[in-house]
């Protein structure tokens, strides 16, 4: 596959573009440019903790992206700061 990245790999990301989409646009840009330019290269915590994430309901990552609500680990902690800094130029 193009990039690196397994016909596995590829299969997974697809399912977590799918899960990207939320009721709210802003979760919908961030989570999937997230899925988009890092995931495949993210630590494999980062990835478990993204999954996570994704089961979380909107108003709680809304919550965690916004600063008015602190992660639970510091992995999610971490993640989220990745999701939301300014653009992503190689951060792994």
């Amino acid at each position: 596959m193009a990039d690196g990245v397994t016909a596995p790999e590829a299969h997974e990301i697809g399912k977590l573009r799918w899960r990207c989409r939320r009721g709210m646009k802003e979760l919908d840009v961030l989570l999937t440019r997230y899925v988009e330019e890092e995931y495949s290269r993210a630590p494999p915590a980062h990835k478990q903790a993204f999954r996570e994430l994704l089961d979380s309901q909107d108003p709680l990552i809304h919550a965690y992206f916004l600063g008015r609500l602190a992660p639970p680990t510091a992995v999610l902690s971490a993640l989220i700061e990745r999701i939301t800094a300014s653009p992503p130029n190689d951060r792994y």
